[in-house]
Order: structure tokens, then C-alpha cells, then sequence
């Protein structure tokens, strides 16, 4: 594990998440620096990180949106930040609790690669139609970032959606500098894609994952839909 200043960097994107945040912060900083992109939270999300930003100031950076972006936004700007520092790898998680902290370890000492995705392995509370959903989903995306219209297969990722990721400087940057089309969770499928395209490594660790229902709702469903519909006509003009 390299725990050189400047190496990694845990961004994590929050909103409203007052139940949460303090235990995430507390558990990340004892393996890396954490950057908490509060996305406009209108709950006690703010007070609970200044009141850790006074515990943890060499550890814990705070970007304050005055507005909710979501996603993408939250994440990029993180991803601009470590950029800015000089950070040689960016791990994105959940505030919630959905992606467990202490999993942070596997993340570092994983040999390198432009893109380590958290493959859901041990899953808690997580509904069939969820896991079918996250199974047909990661083969349309697999299909939609194949080398040809007659791939079917594509690179064979099995967890597409996760949002527990590691990303190489060479990933993130290309990341931080886009025009992105996602606006929700779809980010997770156009940075894979954005990765991959641009000739970036991608590989799987198994993870574990507690099903939260904030984190997923019919209009959630509609973007990944609607984002893998514009990468299935990109592939086939």
C-alpha cells in the first residue's frame, strides 16, 4: 500500500447525508485524504464536515456547492481538485454507507490500472429486480463499448454501474477536463466509457455493498437508459 502525500485521494460527492457523513469521513482518513464535495446539502451535512475539517485539517478538503449538481458535477470537481494537487489516484464512494470505507485498502494495494471498478459481491438488502437490472445494464454497456458492431461481448465487465471505483491519474484527468452528457448516476457508465475509449485499463475487485433505495428510482433507471441509447447510436453511425 502506498500511502505517499499526494497518492490517493477519496472523493466523495454528498447531499442531505447528515446520518452518514461523519462516520464516512472518520473511516476514510485512515487510509487516505478525503475530498467531500457537499453538493448543496440543506441538512446538517456542512456544520458535521467544518466540525471535521477542524479535526482532520492536513486530511479532509471540503468543496461546497452552493447549489445541488449531482453527480457528475460533484465528481468532476473533485476529480479538478485532485488534478490541481497532483494526486495519482482519484477513489470515488458513496457517502451513504452503501460502499463500506473499510474496503479502502483493496482499492490501494491493487497492482495498476487506469480504471478498478468495485464488483458487488457481497451484497446486503439488495432486491432481485435491482440485481437484474445491474446484470442486463453492465451487458448493454459492455456491447455499447465493444470494438465492433459484432462484439457482442465486449471487455466482459461485470459490475458496469458501481460507483466504488479507483481511477488513475490518466483516467481522471481525461474525466475532469470533459463535457459530460451524464446529469445523475449515469456518470458511472460515461466515465467507464470515457476510460475505455481513450485506450484505459480496466479491471474488477469484489466488494461489499449495502442496498440503499436513495440511490436508485425510476428516473435513475430512465438516464442509464437514455445515456446507453446515445453510446448504441454512436456505435451503429
Amino acid at each position: 500500500m502506498n500511502l505517499e502525500k499526494n497518492f490517493y485521494l477519496v472523493v466523495i460527492p454528498a447531499y442531505n447525508e447528515e446520518a452518514s457523513i461523519e462516520e464516512v469521513v472518520r473511516k476514510s482518513v485512515k487510509y487516505a485524504d478525503v475530498c467531500v464535495v457537499d453538493d448543496g446539502s440543506k441538512d446538517k451535512t456542512p456544520q458535521i464536515l467544518e466540525s471535521l475539517k477542524k479535526e482532520f485539517s492536513d486530511k479532509l478538503f471540503i468543496i461546497r456547492h452552493p447549489k445541488n449538481t449531482h453527480i457528475p458535477k460533484a465528481i468532476q470537481d473533485g476529480m479538478k481538485f485532485a488534478l490541481s494537487k497532483g494526486y495519482q489516484y482519484v477513489v470515488t464512494m458513496d457517502a451513504g454507507m452503501s460502499h463500506d470505507p473499510e474496503n479502502l485498502h483493496m482499492f490501494m494495494e491493487y497492482p495498476h490500472c487506469d480504471l478498478l471498478i468495485g464488483k458487488r459481491e457481497k451484497t446486503e438488502g439488495v432486491p432481485l429486480y435491482r440485481k437484474l437490472i445491474s446484470y442486463l445494464g453492465s451487458k448493454l454497456m459492455n456491447y455499447c463499448i465493444s470494438s465492433g458492431k459484432l462484439d457482442l461481448l465486449g471487455p466482459k465487465i461485470q459490475d458496469c454501474t458501481s460507483g466504488y471505483r479507483r481511477y488513475s491519474k490518466f483516467a481522471y484527468e481525461r474525466i475532469a477536463n470533459a463535457k459530460l452528457e451524464s446529469v445523475a448516476f449515469d456518470f458511472h457508465l460515461e466515465a467507464l466509457a470515457l476510460t475505455y475509449k481513450n485506450g484505459g485499463s480496466v479491471r474488477e475487485i469484489g466488494i461489499s455493498y449495502k442496498f440503499s433505495n436513495s440511490s436508485f428510482n425510476k428516473k435513475v433507471l430512465k438516464l442509464a437508459l437514455a445515456f446507453a441509447w446515445k453510446l448504441l447510436k454512436k456505435k451503429w453511425t
